[in-house]
């Protein structure tokens, strides 16, 4: 079964699974997101975009996962970003899970206006190496 396929599968599982709850997941296409997150991993880990461009992650899995800046490993002059829209890694971990969850079939998005490499995580699942960068070039 190829990935389509089994996310097609999946999606509409989880949504029969959900009816009458008041909540439904919603099915992510792979042209709707640049980094996917599943399985505690950032997919690609690099993901290299231009300057001004804007990279949509998309939780393809079954869990909940963030996107949050690491500040040491971000451009000076950058904008911070994390999922939930904190200014500071301090506050995105304090905040976590209440704001900044990207709940299954949800995506984030964030525009990059300053070169370099910007090293990103997810809180819940950085200890199991779900780590990673986005490369931003001129």
């Amino acid at each position: 079964m190829n990935r389509r396929t089994f996310l097609a599968t999946a999606g509409t599982a989880a949504a029969v699974g959900l009816a009458g709850c008041g909540t439904t997941t919603a099915q992510l296409d792979e042209d709707d997101y640049d980094v996917g997150m599943a399985h505690n991993a950032f997919r690609p880990v690099e993901y290299e975009v231009p300057v001004g461009e804007t990279v949509v992650w998309g939780n393809v899995g079954s869990r909940g996962h963030s996107v949050t800046a690491t500040e040491g490993a971000i451009p000076d002059g950058a904008d911070y970003f994390a999922s939930g829209g904190f200014d500071s890694e301090d506050a995105a971990v304090d905040g976590w899970p209440n704001q900044g969850n990207i709940r299954p079939g949800e995506t984030y998005e964030h525009t990059f206006e300053v070169a370099g490499e910007h090293g990103y995580y997810c809180i819940p699942h950085e200890a199991a190496g779900m780590v990673g960068t986005i490369v931003v070039t001129e």
